[in-house]
């Protein structure tokens, strides 16, 4: 077999399908965030663009609080942890963060990972071998990370249909009461903006006896009084068993976790090789993080300026005829179909408008539903979102994507 024919065969099929993914080279600037400075390919020569599409919701990367206690950390104990937690990368940063962490969900414990991704996997494929017998029940629409770990737990499972708790209930009966279930689901859907009938969800659980497992990646910081996600904001967090969560989008900085009983943490951490065998987060990361949560435990400023800014960019859109996802989250997706048309106005946006916005195709998305993520902040200004909007209109008035004929963009 030759090898080198095989590679380039598989990434000329993902560039006919429009799939490719192209990283832009971009350099954030300190205190100037959403702008970043774009390094181009062929001549190294650098531009401004505006970045739409970043996960750090409420530009706590940038925040004062966490810059002084990442470099207070760095200049304590230096950079690395040292390895895993069990040998050598227990820091008293890593300790703080935990407990800071379970006070926020208000859980006994919590437990860190390298990232969020890493929590979902190894804590739900922990869970099914633990529990022989396990059913789990997942919502159609669960992040990557937590269709892995429900795989690598090699245990039932019944996928329900999304939000949709009359078919989460048919499935639930179908499986002896006494049975341990986990029915694991998100707050915030991060493609689409939907929330999930959390409360009900809860109430499936206790008639059903079945464990709660809940990803508030997008929700952490930017929902609830505290910042606990959508579970504080509706009032149910005492009735959600295990929650995930990430200190690298409402917060800002790197890392994911659990928050569960101590029990629960302990028994993770002790048998999840996710955990066990990976290097721990830097303890620079665990006490930016750590100042970032604390700080938005108390300050309500980013989570009002946020929402607001999400509602002005979608009323601003759909003012103008570009087709919009409705939904009540902070996410705004707009619809476009088509993966090389969705590459093709990113492309535009950047090339002529100085507009950063990352094309989302499948399989982040299903085929046939590729579409633009945009990720307004508390950072983006006025001016910053007149431009963007009118870049949007002058390209879907030449190209209505979605809704008639598409007309070539690299033809304007």
């Amino acid at each position: 077999m030759d090898y080198s024919d095989f590679y380039r065969d598989q990434l000329r099929a993902l560039r006919a399908e429009g799939r490719y993914r192209v990283f832009a080279d971009l350099k954030r600037q300190r205190g100037n965030f959403p702008v970043a400075a774009q390094r181009d390919d062929a001549s190294n020569a650098l531009r401004e663009v505006t970045v739409w599409c970043s996960n750090d919701y409420l530009g706590m990367g940038q925040h004062p609080k966490v810059l002084a206690a990442m470099h207070e950390a760095i200049d304590a104990v230096g950079a690395g942890s040292g390895g895993t937690r069990n040998i050598a990368g227990t820091t008293h940063y890593h300790v703080d963060l935990e407990r800071e962490l379970a006070d926020l969900h208000g859980k006994e414990a919590a437990l860190l990972f390298t990232s969020a991704y890493v929590a979902n996997d190894a804590t739900l494929s922990t869970l099914v071998a633990m529990m022989p017998g396990a059913v789990i029940f997942s919502d159609e629409k669960n992040h990557a990370s937590m269709i892995a770990g429900i795989r690598h737990g090699g245990g039932p499972k019944h996928i329900f249909r999304h939000n949709d708790v009359a078919d989460l209930e048919r499935l639930l009966q179908s499986v002896p009461l006494d049975v341990p279930k986990i029915i694991a689901f998100e707050s915030v859907y991060s493609m689409d903006g939907h929330m999930s009938p959390m409360r009900e969800i809860c109430d499936l659980a206790d008639k059903y006896q079945a464990l709660t497992y809940l990803d508030e990646v997008h929700a952490v910081g930017m929902y609830g009084e505290r910042g606990g996600g959508l579970a504080e904001r509706e009032g149910v967090m005492h009735r959600i068993d295990i929650i995930n969560g990430t200190l690298a989008k409402g917060f800002g900085v790197m890392g994911g976790y659990i928050a569960a009983s101590r029990d629960c943490c302990d028994a993770i951490r002790s048998c999840a090789s996710g955990f066990i065998f990976t290097t721990s987060l830097a303890p620079a990361l665990a006490a930016g993080a750590l100042a970032s949560v604390r700080h938005l435990k108390s300050s309500q400023a980013e989570r009002n300026a946020h929402q607001e800014r999400a509602a002005a960019l979608k009323a601003a859109l759909a003012a103008v005829g570009v087709p919009v996802l409705p939904g009540p989250s902070h996410i705004v997706p707009v619809m476009v179909g088509n993966p090389v048309h969705c590459k093709a106005i990113t492309d535009t946006l950047m090339e002529k408008h100085g507009i950063y916005v990352q094309p989302i195709n499948y399989p982040t998305v299903p085929r046939g539903t590729e579409r633009l993520r945009l990720t307004p902040g508390p950072m983006h200004t006025d001016a910053q979102m007149e431009v963007l909007v009118e870049a949007l209109r002058s390209l879907w008035a030449a190209c209505p994507v979605g809704k008639g004929q598409y007309v070539r963009l690299a033809a304007e």
